[in-house]
């Protein structure tokens, strides 16, 4: 087991990671959510030993380890940016740590070709990192780390410079693999799906503080604050201040709706609206019954989706929708809203809402 115990890292006079405690099990998929320089690389140095905290503890089985050494610690770590050996083969940079700690030849070049196998560098292993993709140096630093027996595995969005095939075919395997080790596994990512993918648990992170740690689903469905909501969420959420009278929402003139579910000891006032945009629609329907007048912006087509950017109001909105979409910016639509599907977050932006429909998905 590891465990942080009320973190600090402070470099000269700025502090990088504040009070952060996690406990992270044996065998377990944890996932570090946030956006660029949110602290998760700073996080991970700390777990891994390469940097000592400024206060607190890291803790691995009860026992103090915040002023050991990464040599002296059983740590595999993986970042964005690859890292091998430039005069080894494939073969010995991935055998690399299991020569030093003496494992026999037979179980090594076992390992070795299983981990070559899962990361398609079958082809690769007498060629040096020199005559190599970067994509493929990346599989090798990652097989790297499969066969080190690792206690502790940490992943620094170790798959963006992979494939969109591959790494898919990884974020499956990857978990399977390292809980069946039984080691602690720590994945960091800015990519709301991935977290979503990977399953485990999720710490989401906004400039050096834990927002919510808990089951991913349970995070994704209900954030604890705007601030997790907006880490977890991409295309960002949809927000529109709102005024709660007798269980009925307005905005700006505007009805959204009665939701009397799970409103019942909300206080009438002020609070922020949230809708996922896939939860926007472009046509009414028996859940989508609230019409707001919208005015486009820009389109993306992805091919199987498109996503519409609209003005509502003084508010910017993405509405999600499947297949192709043709509009132009200035043009006038109506986009439908589900009252269902609504979060609200009070005036200290915590969450005082979940709609019913996240608690159906859970």
């Amino acid at each position: 087991m590891l465990e942080l115990v009320a973190v600090d890292k402070r470099v000269g006079r700025d502090l990088h990671i504040a009070d952060v405690s996690l406990t992270f099990e044996r065998g377990s998929l944890n996932v570090l959510l946030g956006p660029t320089l949110s602290g998760k690389t700073t996080l991970m140095r700390l777990m891994a030993g390469l940097d000592k905290p400024t206060a607190g503890d890291i803790r691995v089985d009860g026992n103090s380890v915040a002023g050991t050494s990464v040599r002296h610690r059983n740590v595999a770590m993986v970042y964005q940016q690859f890292i091998n050996y430039p005069g080894m083969t494939v073969y010995e940079n991935i055998a690399s740590p299991m020569r030093l700690a003496k494992v026999d030849k037979p179980e090594l070049d076992r390992k070795v070709r299983e981990a070559a196998a899962l990361l398609k560098l079958e082809p690769y292993l007498e060629r040096t990192p020199l005559h190599l993709s970067g994509g493929q140096q990346q599989r090798t630093a990652i097989a790297r780390a499969l066969v080190k027996g690792a206690e502790l595995v940490l992943l620094d969005e170790p798959l963006a410079n992979l494939d969109y095939k591959l790494r898919e075919e990884l974020r499956v395997e990857l978990p399977r693999i390292f809980a069946e080790s039984g080691a602690v596994f720590v994945y960091a990512t800015t990519e709301p799906h991935e977290a979503l993918l990977l399953g485990g648990s999720t710490a989401t992170l906004h400039e050096g503080r834990v927002t919510q740690f808990g089951d991913t689903i349970d995070v994704y469905n209900r954030p604890a604050d705007l601030m997790t909501a907006r880490t977890f969420s991409d295309p960002p959420f949809n927000l529109i201040d709102v005024t709660l009278n007798n269980a009925q929402v307005s905005a700006e003139g505007l009805s959204l709706g009665v939701v009397n579910e799970n409103v019942s000891r909300l206080d009438d006032g002020t609070y922020t609206a949230a809708v996922r945009p896939h939860h926007l629609s472009m046509a009414p329907s028996e859940q989508h019954t609230v019409a707001l007048q919208a005015e486009v912006g820009t389109s993306e087509i992805t091919g199987s989706e498109t996503f519409i950017h609209v003005n509502v109001g003084t508010n910017r909105w993405v509405l999600l929708t499947h297949g192709v979409h043709r509009v132009e910016p200035g043009e006038l639509l109506s986009i439908y809203l589900n009252p269902d599907t609504l979060y609200l977050f009070d005036r200290h932006e915590k969450l005082a809402r979940v709609p019913s429909v996240a608690l159906e998905d859970s």
